[in-house]
């Protein structure tokens, strides 16, 4: 029965679910916003099956511990619901911690704790500026798993981020990183960051981002502020 019932589910995408999925993923929100719009609206009624068929799909991968090819599955949901932060986070979860502890070697690890980051900074805000609960997870996902120790290989990930942001640094380049300089300012003012290669100190700017959201929930709130409360306890 269940696999008659994945089957259905794989026909509905099918149906024209992975036309728009080709689209979709050749046509990543960045430059052109509003063109990205035009197409999710375009798309209607229809989005709303084929983000259904995806899910259901996610969550029977899920229970098979087959998080690769729940990742790819992932992040195309991410671009049928592009405005729903939840999903971003679901996606990048699955990249930068599921997979990544799956890889042989640290640098193989990184890649994917990397792809997790990026799909959060350089994706999904692009469509959610500002947006408090993503911030959240990249200050998150700094702090616990690049700059702390749930994963065994967070000393590589941490000379890995370090070189980057030497690299950046030497260049003025910032915006790579998606940080912005006056922001980064405060930061150094309000917490005394010190160190940039440091994974707190990102922590503590995205969580200061995030407080600094238009929208934000009191349980984010309190969260965001924890950040930089034991970031600045175990020393920037």
């Amino acid at each position: 029965m269940k696999r008659i019932v994945e089957l259905c589910a794989a026909g509905m995408l099918a149906a024209g679910g992975i036309a728009a999925e080709t689209w979709l993923v050749r046509h990543r929100p960045g430059a052109s916003p509003a063109a990205f719009e035009g197409v999710m609206a375009a798309l209607g009624g229809f989005r709303s099956l084929a983000a259904e068929a995806v899910w259901f799909r996610a969550d029977l991968l899920q229970e098979e511990g087959r998080y690769v090819e729940l990742a790819q599955l992932a992040s195309t949901l991410a671009f049928l619901e592009p405005h729903t932060p939840e999903i971003w986070a679901y996606a990048a979860w699955n990249l930068a911690y599921n997979i990544s502890v799956m890889m042989p070697s640290a640098d193989d690890r990184w890649r994917w704790v990397e792809a997790g980051l990026r799909l959060l900074r350089d994706q999904g805000l692009k469509v959610n500026p500002g947006d408090s609960d993503l911030c959240r997870e990249i200050a998150w996902l700094f702090q616990a798993k690049i700059g702390g120790r749930l994963d065994s290989a967070a000393p590589a990930y941490r000379e890995k981020w370090a070189a980057i942001v030497r690299d950046v640094a030497k260049r003025d380049a910032w915006e790579e990183l998606a940080m912005d300089r006056g922001r980064m300012r405060a930061v150094e003012r309000l917490y005394k960051v010190t160190d940039w290669t440091s994974p707190q100190a990102s922590a503590v700017y995205w969580a200061y981002s995030g407080l600094c959201a238009d929208t934000i929930s009191t349980e984010t709130r309190n969260f965001l502020r924890q950040i930089i409360s034991y970031a600045r306890r175990t020393g920037l």
